[in-house]
């Protein structure tokens, strides 16, 4: 953990810091059943649609931030301190998570959904895999593919039943009802990806954050501005160098940046390339009330709108529904 992370959390156990980090729920309050704390704003909204007036939800990561690169803040610790349940997303974007469970003393069942994913939906997670062959790094943006967030939502279920289990007939009833609307989601991306020429399913993103997005609706990543699964790389000249002929030689139509990052680089590779630059896509994070991206939901079909426009050079347009 960061030096200022560990001073942060230090200070947390000497006195009350008033300033909140993250988001809290506005269903269930004090006299909730159930008290969960979720790292990324992606688990946060499944939680919440799972949990309903049952569960008090604290999110830890803000909305339209970068998750790479934050660093914990003392009222993490006191979420994580009177949480019944911890909700992990996995990987690198929440790395933080085990120091600040240990600093909180929390004993609150912690569940690492990357890890479920991997273990309850085997079958894409080896098609996944064989993409990124040669890669040691596991993909932590599983929520890309509808399916993983189907897997998810399922272990939420189960983690919320669990820790109450009064409520296990409610969790069930509202687990179910957003399975259809995910389920519905994912076909109607499906058409929206469809109406794409085979030969312009080319993608190009900040950094490497949308394959399994790619691998479900059939895109190929040609590359990213960022060479990695985490935006805290940096690519060398010889990077974007590589990427501008890249994207010459296999005319990808559009370059995506992503809400949370500055999208100078993507302009300048643009310039140079003849690429377009595509609209933002919510890639790590989802957004604000308002932005288009404010629900898990959202996000994927913001993101299907911006790539059928962006990759058929704005002659389609195609908003999928759940």
């Amino acid at each position: 953990m960061p030096t200022k992370a560990l001073g942060a959390c230090a200070l947390a156990l000497l006195v009350p810091i008033l300033a909140a980090c993250g988001e809290s729920s506005g269903r269930g309050g004090d006299d909730a059943s159930v008290r969960v704390v979720a790292t990324t704003t992606q688990l946060g909204d499944l939680a919440r649609a799972v949990g309903g007036e049952r569960a008090a939800v604290k999110q830890i990561l803000p909305r339209n931030a970068d998750p790479h690169g934050y660093e914990p803040r003392p009222s993490d610790i006191r979420a994580l301190e009177g949480a019944d349940v911890v909700l992990r997303s996995g990987g690198d974007l929440d790395e933080f998570l085990s120091d600040l469970i240990e600093s909180a003393g929390a004993t609150g069942d912690t569940v690492n959904i990357l890890s479920s994913v991997r273990t309850l939906s085997r079958e894409h997670e080896e098609e996944h895999d064989r993409r990124s062959e040669g890669s040691t790094e596991k993909d932590p943006h599983w929520w890309q593919d509808p399916r993983n967030a189907e897997t998810a939502v399922k272990a939420i279920r189960d983690a919320l039943a669990e820790a109450d289990p009064d409520g296990r007939a409610m969790y069930v009833r509202t687990t179910e009802a957003y399975l259809a609307k995910v389920r519905r989601l994912d076909m109607a991306v499906a058409r929206c990806i469809g109406k794409l020429p085979r030969s312009a399913r080319k993608l190009v993103t900040t950094h490497d954050a949308l394959g399994y997005y790619a691998d479900r609706y059939g895109l190929e990543v040609i590359g990213a501005v960022i060479p990695s699964l985490s935006t805290r790389a940096q690519p060398s000249s010889k990077d974007i160098t590589k990427l501008v002929d890249l994207i010459r030689d296999e005319k990808v139509k559009a370059i995506f940046p992503e809400s949370s990052i500055n999208p100078k680089l993507e302009r300048a590779i643009s310039r140079e390339s003849g690429a377009t630059v595509g609209g933002a896509l919510w890639a790590d994070t989802l957004g604000p009330e308002g932005s288009g991206g404010e629900t898990y939901l959202d996000s994927i079909a913001s993101n299907t709108e911006a790539i059928v426009e962006g990759l058929s050079g704005g002659r389609m347009s195609c908003t999928p529904r759940a």
